[in-house]
């Protein structure tokens, strides 16, 4: 890992990027969760800022894609960074007497962030070396988590000393702290250069068509995009940690951030670690990933019960171990199986379906849990992500069984996934 940081100066660059922005990202939420919470005392609203954090990006995938494709990657990502400073500056709003500009606020800054996704995503193979690629992905997978667990244990600190407005200006600065950083790549994030680089028109649907058709005609990437959605359908649990935290354990801002930050760890910890033990090959992604889902769902099984805030903590780091394992291998298998022409409409494709579903569980749980409590819908959620685990596993055997064939045929003794 640190030996890629210390070659690769190009994906340093990105990486560090996407750190600084995502750290800005979290100060955000654990103010403008806190502040949703302090001003309506609506656990439905509280799940809804979630949605803001996720919707967005499925309503503005058919474009993120095609011009993730089409367009120069590097300027996109400096574009849309840039953008999401001033989007970032509307948060501002909401501490003075308007709460819901919360939702504005940071559905435009998903909005923008659904451009600098797939692009990242589909330019990192093109700026790593092939035996680099497992690690490369983990890491960013894992940056996510690790601004989570970070950002939000330090931004329930920072929100706490210096308040919630000084919260919503750092993230704006992570924002072009990061667009500075993508300026002095140098290296092409396109396959062959800039002069790939398409020009004629987009056309959304047709581009979003073409790519199903070479999904479905590929049952492995079908299948890493169903792992995805499954994960989706489950994350209905996230935006109940607020809740969990303010009814059921008494806290505020710090008792959001450490679940937040539990929550985050996992995201860091479970690809990094999960990685090690899946050998090349997409049979041993897709075997991962089953495991992954079920691991995720036990753990949200015992958080639902959990009488005290520490052990909800530990619940809640170890499921998502689970869940950002899923997460990075899904990642790296699509990397690995999508040509580069294609790779970022897949990406926003995968993306909008993923946050759809997301969108889906967070209402879902947003609407129940005034009924049955949120320990039940977090037992609910829990439980149908189990199972989804255990479906997964079942409906992949034979693809599993006939890519385990053929890695062995290429490879007798496929070598571990290298990460240093």
């Amino acid at each position: 890992m640190w030996s890629l940081l210390r070659r690769n100066s190009a994906f340093r660059k990105l990486f560090t990027a996407q750190v600084i922005s995502y750290g800005g990202d979290w100060f955000a939420a654990v103010a403008a969760i806190g502040l949703l919470l302090d001003a309506t005392g609506s656990d439905f609203l509280a799940s809804a800022f979630w949605v803001a954090q996720t919707l967005p990006t499925f309503v503005m995938g058919p474009i993120a894609g095609p011009v993730a494709d089409r367009f120069d990657r590097r300027k996109v990502l400096i574009l849309a960074s840039s953008a999401q400073a001033a989007a970032a500056l509307l948060f501002l709003l909401a501490g003075h007497g308007m709460p819901w500009i919360v939702f504005v606020a940071q559905g435009g800054v998903t909005a923008l962030g659904s451009f600098f996704g797939p692009a990242a995503q589909a330019g990192i193979p093109n700026i790593v070396e092939e035996e680099d690629l497992a690690t490369a992905t983990s890491m960013m997978g894992a940056t996510w988590g690790a601004m989570l667990a970070i950002g939000a244990g330090l931004g329930a600190l920072f929100t706490v000393a210096f308040g919630r407005d000084a919260a919503f200006l750092a993230n704006a600065a992570s924002f072009v702290v990061a667009a500075l950083l993508i300026v002095t790549i140098r290296e092409s994030l396109q396959a062959d250069g800039p002069q790939k680089v398409r020009t004629e028109r987009m056309h959304p649907l047709r581009d979003t068509r073409e790519v199903l058709a070479h999904a479905r005609r590929h049952p492995a990437i079908m299948a890493l995009i169903g792992s995805h959605i499954g994960f989706g359908f489950g994350a209905g649990v996230v935006g109940m940690l607020a809740v969990l935290a303010t009814v059921k354990f008494g806290g505020s801002d710090g008792a959001i951030g450490l679940l937040l930050a539990g929550r985050g760890i996992g995201v860091v910890l479970g690809p990094l670690l999960i990685i090690r033990l899946v050998r090349r090959g997409i049979h041993g992604v897709l075997l991962a990933s089953g495991f992954a889902a079920i691991g995720y769902g036990a753990m949200y099984l015992g958080v639902a019960f959990a009488p005290y805030l520490f052990l909800a903590v530990l619940g809640v780091t170890i499921a998502h171990m689970g869940g950002g394992a899923q997460w990075a291998l899904t990642t790296y298998g699509l990397q690995v199986l999508t040509p580069d022409e294609l790779r970022g409409r897949i990406f926003a494709v995968d993306a909008s379906l993923v946050t759809l579903a997301m969108s889906l569980s967070l209402l879902f749980a947003g609407a129940i849990s005034g009924l049955v409590g949120v320990s039940t819908t977090i037992a609910i959620i829990g439980g149908g992500s189990l199972l989804w685990g255990v479906v997964f596993l079942f409906l992949t055997r034979a693809l599993r069984a006939e890519a385990e064939a053929e890695a062995n045929a290429v490879h007798p003794t496929p070598a571990e996934t290298p990460l240093t």
